[in-house]
């Protein structure tokens, strides 16, 4: 297993601030229990409400923006994936990072955003078994083109990013479209070195992806992280991803 992760969200424990920016919050109960060892604790009763990613700079929504995410517009795993119950996660936590701040929004046309995330394990894990990783779930919503504007800056950025250290490891970033998935939808492979627990290099390289996608005004994030540094699991995340955005797609009409 490897020491390093090419993201800063692994592992990173804290609450989810609610920031109202107009009208109030959307409330929704998830399952409170005790993830496995090694994993952020979930947290009972979680909220999920609007948010600016930079509070100073929020807009005021036009009529039909949500100015709310519940917790039914973010994707649930299916059982035999599910390590434990997903729970809200901080939105500045759930964002990777690569060169920079690609991933941010700075306020620009916000009207809500929120994260989850999701602790899956392979089909046909036992109870005893770790998990395989975990996957980070941001939306935001936005006003006007917003949303449009923010993948087009994105696409702008992550061009800018071939490559980038993480704690002495380098990692080397791919972009490609994904296609059929919402209206518009970028996929990131990051790939670095795997080491060791004590830091030596195996010799192997470790992979994980980055999905994000637009819904009409909404666009969300997956952010997949394998377990303890590990590679994550494109084929789950691209279930993931596609559930995903049907859910949202709902979640709007």
């Amino acid at each position: 297993m490897s020491r390093h992760r090419p993201t800063s969200t692994a592992r990173t424990r804290g609450v989810l601030a609610l920031i109202p920016l107009v009208g109030g919050v959307a409330l929704a109960a998830c399952t409170s229990t005790e993830d496995p060892q090694g994993s952020t604790p979930s947290m009972a009763a979680p909220t999920v409400s609007s948010a600016s990613a930079n509070p100073t700079d929020a807009p005021t929504p036009s009529a039909g923006t949500p100015a709310t995410i519940p917790t039914s517009a973010f994707v649930e795993l299916p059982t035999e994936l599910r390590k434990s119950p997903r729970r809200t996660t901080p939105v500045t936590d759930a964002l990777p990072t690569m060169c920079g701040n690609e991933f941010g929004t700075g306020g620009r046309q916000v009207t809500a955003s929120a994260a989850m995330t999701n602790t899956y394990q392979k089909a046909g894990a036992t109870e005893a078994d770790v998990p395989q990783g975990m996957i980070h779930q941001v939306i935001f919503t936005f006003d006007g083109d917003g949303a449009s504007a923010y993948l087009g800056r994105l696409r702008t950025d992550v061009q800018a990013c071939p490559a980038y250290e993480q704690s002495g490891n380098r990692v080397t970033v791919k972009s490609e479209p994904l296609t059929g998935v919402g209206d518009e939808a970028l996929l990131l492979t990051r790939t670095w070195a795997e080491t060791s627990l004590n830091g030596e290099r195996t010799g192997d390289t470790a992979s994980s992806q980055i999905a994000v996608a637009r819904v009409g005004k909404a666009v969300t994030v997956f952010n997949d992280q394998g377990w303890e540094g590990t590679s994550g699991n494109p084929t789950i995340l691209d279930r993931v991803v596609r559930d995903g955005v049907r859910t949202i797609d709902a979640w709007q009409r």
